[in-house]
């Protein structure tokens, strides 16, 4: 389709750069008559680099990438209506006076957090910081990354202008605008509930927050590209766009929720989010203890939600089973995975030793071993393993989340690469006793250009994007099944969890 009237009806097009732990994309939303039709325009790997002084992200070409994807955007469409950055969380860039970049940003999973939570811990009660922020103690959360940098001496942070998370920095380098945008500022550790920096904790914990710009709600448009990047990549006049720029508050906005049924979402994927769309936060002690998070939504509301370590674990398995010649698709893994019987083995897959180990499936079969299981024999019965777990883990979750908010489930939504795993799908219905609706794949993408047609007015508001999310997409629905529900299996998880607790 060509960017030229045609004489039919109306139509908007915008462009979402979405940015994965192991890839990036460049993809255009076409919005006509209440759906939008995606089209990716160009992929590309997202591969960390480690140097001596630990794990970054190769920030630059991630940029040169989206230039890539942009430049072939405007080869294609004459009318953009916008454009707009979301990434993963908490991760960020410092700029000096003149907007020059202070080193590349750090990778979350880089072992130079450890140890800060508890050290932040002795300095501010986490009591006192949840009560603030809402927000769970995860030993990556930015305000964490910030006190391992005062810690190391790193100097950067006394020249440090500005703070800006991965898409506000590569916003700025598109337009030339410093925004910091809300719903990825939550997820900091070091935003207040009340919407503003809590720079008294800040200042408890020697961290300078001069360098915090005022979030910007999602939906907010930005300026033009700059003059340079319309240069190498042709394109207009095209507005840049604040979508929800944490990928997960994307993700959330495009549930294709209809009526009045209570539902869930999870966000699978690298990371598993499972969690309720609420419009206040839950805050006490109960939710902290459970590891529950209140970050900021679209239209007001809050993403009350738990991480969930997810299909991480997989992916660095197929890594290090590569490392010695087995090249294992991911799709043939599961699909393996699903015409094997299930080994039995349960894992808790957010055991702190799968953050970053150096070699997984050896992970994998210590935490068997230490909790009294036979590790499985071959990688297919493993996969099957970790699905089997993640699934109990989601049923784990949402009985939390079910208990802390009062609020009763009548049913899962399922979205993102997760979603496209039958499998897994199966199981979460089997074992949460509750109907999966799993889809769309690309939520991500889908809400990044709902919430940046918010932004030119073509939406107004939270309820149309669920609407048009459910035009625009292919859900299939997962019943359980009669006597699926391993209730057995799950009291030996919760056993295994309370145990790891002790």
């Amino acid at each position: 389709m060509s960017g030229e009237a045609t004489g039919e009806l109306s139509e908007s097009r915008y462009i979402a750069i979405d940015l994965g732990a192991e890839s990036g994309r460049v993809i255009a939303g076409t919005l006509r008559d209440g759906r939008v039709a995606l089209e990716e325009l160009h992929r590309f790997p997202n591969i960390p680099v480690r140097t001596p002084d630990g794990l970054h992200w190769d920030i630059l070409r991630l940029f040169h990438e989206i230039l890539t994807g942009l430049r072939a955007a405007a080869e294609r469409y004459l009318d953009i209506a916008g454009i707009g950055v979301d990434s993963w969380a908490v991760d960020y860039g410092l700029l000096d006076e003149r907007g020059r970049l202070l080193g590349n940003p750090y990778h979350y999973r880089d072992a130079r957090t450890d140890g800060v939570r508890e050290a932040a811990a002795a300095l501010v009660p986490a009591s006192e910081q949840y009560a603030r922020t809402g927000i769970a103690q995860l030993p990556f959360n930015t305000i964490y990354q910030l006190l391992a940098q005062r810690r190391d001496a790193d100097h950067s942070l006394d020249r440090a202008a500005a703070l800006l998370l991965i898409p506000d920095l590569l916003h700025y380098w598109l337009c030339g605008v410093k925004a910091t945008e809300y719903t990825n500022a939550t997820t900091t550790g070091a935003l207040g509930v009340d919407g503003r920096w809590a720079a008294d904790i800040l200042e408890r914990l020697a961290v300078p927050s001069g360098m915090l710009l005022s979030p910007a709600p999602p939906g907010t448009m930005l300026a033009p590209v700059r003059d340079e990047v319309r240069a190498e990549t042709d394109l207009g006049q095209v507005p840049v766009l604040l979508p929800a720029t944490h990928d997960t508050a994307c993700a959330v906005a495009a549930v294709p929720a209809a009526g009045a049924a209570s539902h869930a979402y999870i966000s699978s994927g690298t990371w598993s989010l499972l969690g309720l769309e609420l419009d206040r936060p839950i805050i006490g002690e109960a939710a902290r203890l459970a590891g529950f998070t209140n970050e900021g939504g679209v239209g007001g509301t809050y993403r009350f939600l738990k991480n969930i370590m997810g299909l991480w674990i997989i992916q660095e398995c197929r890594r290090a089973w590569s490392r010695v010649g087995h090249d294992l698709s991911y799709e043939d893994l599961t699909a393996r995975a699903a015409a094997s019987d299930s080994p039995g083995a349960i894992i808790d897959v957010d055991d702190p030793s799968f953050l970053h180990p150096d070699d997984m499936p050896r992970a994998l079969g210590a935490h068997l071993r230490r909790t009294g299981q036979a590790v499985p024999d071959e990688p297919v019965r493993l996969v099957r393993a970790v699905l089997d777990s993640l699934a109990l883990k989601y049923r784990f979750a949402l009985e939390q989340a079910e208990a802390l908010s009062g609020r009763h489930v009548e049913v899962v939504h399922m979205v993102g690469g997760g979603s496209r795993n039958a499998l897994l799908c199966q199981l979460t219905a089997d074992v949460c006793a509750r109907p999966v609706l799993a889809g769309p794949a690309e939520g991500t993408a889908l809400g990044n250009i709902l919430v940046q047609a918010m932004a030119t007015g073509e939406v107004a508001r939270l309820g149309e994007v669920h609407a048009i999310a459910r035009t625009s997409s292919d859900v299939l629905e997962y019943e359980p099944r009669p006597g699926a529900r391993q209730d057995e299996a799950y009291e030996r998880l919760r056993d295994i969890i309370k145990t790891g607790r002790e």
